[in-house]
Protein backbone atom coordinates (compact mmCIF):
# COMPACT_ATOMS: atom_id res chain seq x y z
CA UNK A 1 0.00 0.00 0.00
CA UNK A 2 1.55 3.32 -1.08
CA UNK A 3 2.02 6.35 1.16
CA UNK A 4 -0.42 8.29 -1.01
CA UNK A 5 -3.08 5.59 -0.61
CA UNK A 6 -2.54 5.51 3.16
CA UNK A 7 -2.85 9.29 3.33
CA UNK A 8 -6.20 9.14 1.55
CA UNK A 9 -7.43 6.35 3.80
CA UNK A 10 -6.35 8.29 6.90
CA UNK A 11 -8.11 11.45 5.70
CA UNK A 12 -11.39 9.59 5.17
CA UNK A 13 -11.03 7.82 8.52
CA UNK A 14 -10.44 10.98 10.53
CA UNK A 15 -13.26 12.80 8.74
CA UNK A 16 -15.91 10.09 8.95
CA UNK A 17 -14.73 7.87 11.79
CA UNK A 18 -14.65 4.86 9.47
CA UNK A 19 -13.25 3.71 6.14
CA UNK A 20 -13.60 0.66 3.90
CA UNK A 21 -10.45 -0.26 1.98
CA UNK A 22 -10.51 -1.00 -1.73
CA UNK A 23 -8.03 -3.86 -1.35
CA UNK A 24 -8.96 -6.80 0.87
CA UNK A 25 -7.06 -9.58 2.58
CA UNK A 26 -5.48 -12.32 0.45
CA UNK A 27 -7.42 -15.47 -0.45
CA UNK A 28 -5.02 -17.85 1.28
CA UNK A 29 -5.07 -15.82 4.50
CA UNK A 30 -8.87 -15.75 4.31
CA UNK A 31 -9.07 -19.54 3.90
CA UNK A 32 -6.67 -20.10 6.80
CA UNK A 33 -8.65 -17.76 9.06
CA UNK A 34 -11.94 -19.48 8.25
CA UNK A 35 -10.39 -22.85 9.08
CA UNK A 36 -9.11 -21.52 12.42
CA UNK A 37 -12.51 -20.04 13.29
CA UNK A 38 -14.21 -23.38 12.57
CA UNK A 39 -11.66 -25.21 14.71
CA UNK A 40 -11.81 -22.78 17.64
CA UNK A 41 -15.62 -22.61 17.56
CA UNK A 42 -15.74 -26.34 18.30
CA UNK A 43 -13.61 -25.96 21.43
CA UNK A 44 -14.85 -25.76 24.99
CA UNK A 45 -12.89 -22.89 26.46
CA UNK A 46 -13.66 -19.55 28.11
CA UNK A 47 -12.69 -17.56 25.03
CA UNK A 48 -15.62 -19.10 23.12
CA UNK A 49 -18.82 -17.20 24.00
CA UNK A 50 -22.29 -18.42 23.06
CA UNK A 51 -25.57 -16.64 22.50
CA UNK A 52 -27.70 -16.17 25.62
CA UNK A 53 -29.31 -19.43 26.78
CA UNK A 54 -27.90 -21.23 23.75
CA UNK A 55 -24.98 -23.34 22.59
CA UNK A 56 -24.71 -21.33 19.36
CA UNK A 57 -21.33 -19.57 19.14
CA UNK A 58 -21.56 -15.77 19.31
CA UNK A 59 -17.91 -14.71 19.54
CA UNK A 60 -14.33 -15.85 19.95
CA UNK A 61 -11.85 -13.80 21.96
CA UNK A 62 -8.09 -13.53 22.21
CA UNK A 63 -7.46 -16.10 19.48
CA UNK A 64 -4.10 -14.56 18.65
CA UNK A 65 -2.87 -15.78 22.02
CA UNK A 66 -3.22 -19.48 21.19
CA UNK A 67 -3.80 -19.91 17.44
CA UNK A 68 -0.88 -19.61 15.01
CA UNK A 69 -2.97 -18.31 12.11
CA UNK A 70 -4.47 -15.54 14.22
CA UNK A 71 -1.08 -14.75 15.76
CA UNK A 72 0.33 -14.33 12.26
CA UNK A 73 -2.57 -12.13 11.18
CA UNK A 74 -1.94 -9.42 13.79
CA UNK A 75 1.57 -9.04 12.29
CA UNK A 76 0.26 -8.71 8.74
CA UNK A 77 2.14 -5.69 7.33
CA UNK A 78 -0.99 -4.22 5.76
CA UNK A 79 -2.86 -4.26 9.07
CA UNK A 80 0.06 -3.00 11.16
CA UNK A 81 0.88 -0.26 8.65
CA UNK A 82 -2.73 0.84 8.52
CA UNK A 83 -3.03 0.95 12.31
CA UNK A 84 0.19 2.94 12.72
CA UNK A 85 -0.93 5.40 10.05
CA UNK A 86 -4.36 5.95 11.60
CA UNK A 87 -3.09 6.22 15.18
CA UNK A 88 0.21 7.96 14.42
CA UNK A 89 2.29 5.78 16.73
CA UNK A 90 3.71 2.29 17.27
CA UNK A 91 0.96 -0.12 18.23
CA UNK A 92 0.26 -3.33 20.12
CA UNK A 93 -2.73 -5.68 20.06
CA UNK A 94 -5.24 -4.60 22.69
CA UNK A 95 -8.08 -6.92 21.68
CA UNK A 96 -8.75 -9.68 19.18
CA UNK A 97 -12.22 -11.07 18.58
CA UNK A 98 -14.37 -12.79 16.00
CA UNK A 99 -18.08 -11.96 16.02
CA UNK A 100 -20.16 -14.75 14.52
CA UNK A 101 -23.79 -14.30 13.54
CA UNK A 102 -25.15 -17.65 12.54
CA UNK A 103 -28.09 -17.78 10.09
CA UNK A 104 -31.46 -16.89 11.63
CA UNK A 105 -30.16 -17.03 15.23
CA UNK A 106 -27.24 -14.57 15.40
CA UNK A 107 -28.22 -11.82 17.82
CA UNK A 108 -27.76 -8.06 17.60
CA UNK A 109 -25.14 -5.80 19.16
CA UNK A 110 -26.90 -2.73 20.65
CA UNK A 111 -25.85 0.85 19.90
CA UNK A 112 -22.59 1.55 21.70
CA UNK A 113 -19.10 3.03 21.59
CA UNK A 114 -16.15 0.74 22.20
CA UNK A 115 -14.15 3.39 24.04
CA UNK A 116 -16.84 3.57 26.73
CA UNK A 117 -15.86 0.03 27.74
CA UNK A 118 -12.14 0.58 27.37
CA UNK A 119 -12.19 3.80 29.35
CA UNK A 120 -14.59 2.80 32.13
CA UNK A 121 -13.64 -0.85 32.54
CA UNK A 122 -9.92 -0.78 31.74
CA UNK A 123 -8.77 2.77 32.36
CA UNK A 124 -7.59 3.45 28.80
CA UNK A 125 -6.52 7.12 28.90
CA UNK A 126 -7.49 8.24 25.39
CA UNK A 127 -9.20 6.74 22.31
CA UNK A 128 -5.83 6.42 20.57
CA UNK A 129 -6.72 3.00 19.19
CA UNK A 130 -8.36 1.62 16.07
CA UNK A 131 -10.60 -1.31 15.20
CA UNK A 132 -9.62 -3.09 12.01
CA UNK A 133 -12.29 -5.47 10.72
CA UNK A 134 -12.01 -8.28 8.19
CA UNK A 135 -15.13 -9.87 6.72
CA UNK A 136 -14.71 -13.64 6.82
CA UNK A 137 -18.09 -14.00 5.11
CA UNK A 138 -19.93 -11.71 2.75
CA UNK A 139 -21.66 -8.99 4.76
CA UNK A 140 -24.90 -7.75 3.21
CA UNK A 141 -27.92 -5.75 4.31
CA UNK A 142 -29.85 -8.76 5.62
CA UNK A 143 -27.32 -10.69 7.71
CA UNK A 144 -26.70 -8.16 10.46
CA UNK A 145 -24.12 -5.71 9.09
CA UNK A 146 -22.34 -3.14 11.21
CA UNK A 147 -24.16 0.21 11.01
CA UNK A 148 -22.18 3.30 12.01
CA UNK A 149 -23.11 6.95 12.57
CA UNK A 150 -20.71 8.93 10.39
CA UNK A 151 -18.74 11.59 12.28
CA UNK A 152 -20.06 10.58 15.71
CA UNK A 153 -16.49 9.80 16.82
CA UNK A 154 -15.97 13.53 17.39
CA UNK A 155 -18.69 13.71 20.09
CA UNK A 156 -16.86 11.96 22.94
CA UNK A 157 -18.58 9.37 25.11
CA UNK A 158 -22.35 9.76 24.72
CA UNK A 159 -25.07 9.30 27.30
CA UNK A 160 -28.71 10.29 27.42
CA UNK A 161 -29.45 13.14 29.81
CA UNK A 162 -31.32 10.83 32.18
CA UNK A 163 -28.86 7.94 31.93
CA UNK A 164 -26.73 7.51 35.08
CA UNK A 165 -22.99 7.09 34.70
CA UNK A 166 -22.13 3.41 34.87
CA UNK A 167 -19.35 2.21 37.13
CA UNK A 168 -16.74 -0.35 36.21
CA UNK A 169 -16.96 -3.93 37.34
CA UNK A 170 -19.59 -6.61 37.18
CA UNK A 171 -19.69 -9.72 35.03
CA UNK A 172 -17.51 -9.47 31.92
CA UNK A 173 -20.09 -11.56 30.06
CA UNK A 174 -22.27 -8.44 30.03
CA UNK A 175 -19.62 -6.80 27.84
CA UNK A 176 -19.90 -9.45 25.11
CA UNK A 177 -23.63 -10.14 24.99
CA UNK A 178 -26.71 -8.65 23.36
CA UNK A 179 -27.35 -6.86 26.68
CA UNK A 180 -24.33 -4.57 26.73
CA UNK A 181 -23.48 -2.74 29.95
CA UNK A 182 -22.29 0.54 28.43
CA UNK A 183 -24.72 1.14 25.57
CA UNK A 184 -26.08 4.21 23.83
CA UNK A 185 -29.89 4.36 24.23
CA UNK A 186 -31.69 3.67 20.97
CA UNK A 187 -33.60 6.95 21.31
CA UNK A 188 -30.35 8.88 21.59
CA UNK A 189 -28.89 7.06 18.59
CA UNK A 190 -31.97 7.98 16.56
CA UNK A 191 -31.46 11.64 17.47
CA UNK A 192 -27.80 11.46 16.48
CA UNK A 193 -28.67 9.85 13.14
CA UNK A 194 -30.37 13.08 12.05
CA UNK A 195 -26.97 14.80 11.85
CA UNK A 196 -24.63 11.83 11.56
CA UNK A 197 -25.36 9.80 8.44
CA UNK A 198 -25.91 6.09 9.11
CA UNK A 199 -23.78 3.84 6.92
CA UNK A 200 -23.59 0.07 6.67
CA UNK A 201 -20.14 -1.50 6.36
CA UNK A 202 -20.88 -4.04 3.62
CA UNK A 203 -18.64 -6.08 1.37
CA UNK A 204 -17.57 -9.51 0.18
CA UNK A 205 -15.47 -11.90 2.22
CA UNK A 206 -11.98 -10.48 2.62
CA UNK A 207 -13.09 -6.83 2.85
CA UNK A 208 -11.04 -4.75 5.30
CA UNK A 209 -12.50 -1.76 7.14
CA UNK A 210 -11.46 0.39 10.07
CA UNK A 211 -13.42 2.45 12.56
CA UNK A 212 -12.72 4.78 15.49
CA UNK A 213 -13.22 3.69 19.14
CA UNK A 214 -15.72 6.52 19.77
CA UNK A 215 -17.82 5.83 16.66
CA UNK A 216 -21.42 5.03 17.58
CA UNK A 217 -22.41 1.72 15.98
CA UNK A 218 -24.65 -1.31 16.21
CA UNK A 219 -25.64 -4.41 14.24
CA UNK A 220 -29.01 -6.10 13.90
CA UNK A 221 -30.03 -9.74 14.30
CA UNK A 222 -29.16 -12.04 11.43
CA UNK A 223 -32.51 -12.97 9.91
CA UNK A 224 -31.02 -14.30 6.68
CA UNK A 225 -29.84 -17.76 5.67
CA UNK A 226 -26.24 -16.51 5.38
CA UNK A 227 -23.69 -16.56 8.20
CA UNK A 228 -22.00 -13.24 9.00
CA UNK A 229 -18.55 -13.58 10.53
CA UNK A 230 -16.33 -10.54 11.08
CA UNK A 231 -12.87 -10.62 12.68
CA UNK A 232 -11.69 -7.55 14.62
CA UNK A 233 -8.15 -6.64 15.62
CA UNK A 234 -7.94 -3.63 17.92
CA UNK A 235 -4.55 -1.95 17.91
CA UNK A 236 -3.70 0.55 20.64
CA UNK A 237 -0.90 3.10 20.87
CA UNK A 238 2.00 1.79 22.95
CA UNK A 239 1.75 5.05 24.93
CA UNK A 240 -1.94 4.58 25.70
CA UNK A 241 -1.97 1.35 27.73
CA UNK A 242 -4.91 0.94 30.16
CA UNK A 243 -4.22 1.79 33.79
CA UNK A 244 -6.67 -0.45 35.64
CA UNK A 245 -7.15 -3.74 33.82
CA UNK A 246 -9.18 -6.34 35.70
CA UNK A 247 -10.98 -8.10 32.86
CA UNK A 248 -9.64 -11.43 31.58
CA UNK A 249 -6.46 -11.35 29.49
CA UNK A 250 -8.30 -12.76 26.47
CA UNK A 251 -10.46 -9.61 26.50
CA UNK A 252 -7.67 -7.14 27.30
CA UNK A 253 -4.17 -8.24 26.35
CA UNK A 254 -1.54 -7.24 28.92
CA UNK A 255 1.35 -7.52 26.46
CA UNK A 256 2.04 -3.98 25.22
CA UNK A 257 5.10 -4.92 23.19
CA UNK A 258 5.01 -3.07 19.85
CA UNK A 259 3.93 -5.31 16.97
CA UNK A 260 6.68 -6.04 14.48
CA UNK A 261 5.23 -6.50 10.98
CA UNK A 262 5.94 -9.80 9.31
CA UNK A 263 8.42 -9.67 6.45
CA UNK A 264 6.08 -11.65 4.21
CA UNK A 265 2.55 -13.09 4.22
Amino acid sequence: MTDTALDGIAAAYHENGWVVLEEGIGEQVLRDLRASVRRISAMEREEVVCEKDSDVVRALHGCHRFDQVCAALVRHPRLVGLAEQLIGDRVYVYQFKVNVKNPQVGQRWPWHQDFAFWSIEDGMPEPHAVNIAINLDEVHELNGPLTVLTGSHRLGIIRAADQPERAAGGDWHEHVSADLTHSVPAERAAELAANHRPAQLLGPAGTISAFHPNLVHWSSDNRSDDRRTVLFVTYNSVRNAPRNVTRPAFLVDRDTTPVTPALSV
